[in-house]
């Protein structure tokens, strides 16, 4: 398997580095829609006055690469997940926050040119996860895309709404905050019961997006958060060979197992339902493996922290920051630099049936 893995995985990092064109060079341009939590934030949780300062990022040392060093609300050094996938469509950037659009003067249907960001830092499948951060549910982002559905079908009519949401991308990244919260309140809930509560979450969150016109789904599932700086502290005996949190890096791989099914199951239940599947884990876990190959010197130690591998603090202006954020897999003590999220969206368009199936976004995207 390691032969045939290597020269793909060296192609990827070195021959699409620079040269992968936009899909949408040359045509229009698709409406997206993304869900989830701080993978793909790109400032919703700034305007709830609210929400923890655990859960938010609009202060320095976050954006330091982004364009003007603004901190945005993104949980990263520059561009995130959610950035990457918009560039790679011909966008300069991912939509921006609901929340923000709500105090724009233009009405919900003018918000489609490029669709609408409702990912919110913390959220998780659970309406329980993150509940005490003054978040945006994963129910409640759908409730907001509920809204502009029924402010856009009032506009426009029921018909040119399906046809719109019909073609349209959705783009859902979520999961990781329930495996923490499982793992952090030391719950006794056996984990094939708790990957079977997530799972329904799933089915229902995906189903009511389909009644609601959603057709196209590019899900990105859970990586091996065992491998985060902060997971990276627990004692010596719980850590495997690569210095990971083993039993929470399980749990993420049998989240990825019973994903897969599902969407296999679902989709041949919702006759119209299109979807590809980021495998996460093994993304992240091979580029662990294999860090010089993708030119990363620092796998282990997030760029922007505090105490051992810089995982025992937030991410802040008072915060030790790396000098050159391009060698580092992580920003903070849990999410990716720019640089991986950028790696991580060319491989999600990009990449094979290794590390998204049955087809790939690219794929995905031209799905009729």
């Amino acid at each position: 398997m390691a032969k045939t893995f290597i020269p793909w995985f060296l192609g990827l990092f070195f021959l699409l580095a620079n040269i992968v064109p936009h899909l949408a060079d040359n045509a229009t341009l698709p409406t997206i829609f993304i869900l989830g939590d701080s993978t793909a934030d790109v400032g919703t949780n700034s305007f709830i006055p609210e929400t923890e300062s655990e859960a938010r990022a609009n202060f320095s040392h976050n954006g330091v690469d982004y364009p003007n060093g603004i901190p945005t609300g993104r949980f990263s050094n520059g561009f995130n997940s959610a950035d990457h996938i918009a560039k790679l469509l011909g966008f300069k950037r991912s939509p921006p926050p609901y929340l923000f659009l709500l105090n724009q003067t233009s009405g919900h249907h003018k918000l489609l040119h490029r669709g609408v960001n409702f990912a919110s830092g913390g959220s998780g499948l659970l309406d329980t996860t993150g509940s005490n951060l003054s978040i945006v549910t994963l129910s409640d982002q759908i409730g907001q895309f509920t809204a502009l559905r029924n402010n856009l079908t009032e506009v426009i009519g029921q018909e040119s709404t399906e046809t719109t949401l019909s073609k349209a991308l959705f783009f859902i990244s979520v999961g990781s905050n329930d495996i923490f919260d499982y793992f952090n309140t030391r719950s006794t809930v056996p984990i094939e019961k708790f990957i079977d509560s997530l799972m329904s979450a799933y089915t229902t969150h995906i189903e009511a997006l389909y009644n609601l016109g959603a057709r196209k789904f590019g899900i990105i599932s859970v990586a091996s958060v065992g491998c985060c700086p902060a997971n990276r502290l627990v004692p010596k005996n719980l850590r495997d060979k690569d210095g990971c949190f083993e039993a929470m890096n399980n749990v993420a791989l049998a989240f990825q197992s019973a994903l897969n099914t599902l969407l296999y199951n679902i989709s041949s239940q919702l006759s119209e339902m299109k979807y590809s599947l980021g495998n996460a884990y093994n993304m992240t876990i091979d580029v662990i493996h294999n860090f010089p190959d993708s030119k990363f010197d620092n796998v282990d130690t997030a760029c922007c922290g505090t105490g051992t591998l810089n995982a025992e603090g937030p991410c802040n202006k008072t915060a030790a920051l790396c000098p050159d954020r391009r060698k580092y897999l992580f920003w903070d003590y849990f999410h990716p630099t720019q640089k991986a999220a950028c790696l991580a969206a060319k491989t999600l368009f990009y990449g094979p049936p290794t590390y998204v199936s049955p087809i790939n976004f690219s794929q995905l995207v031209n799905e009729n």
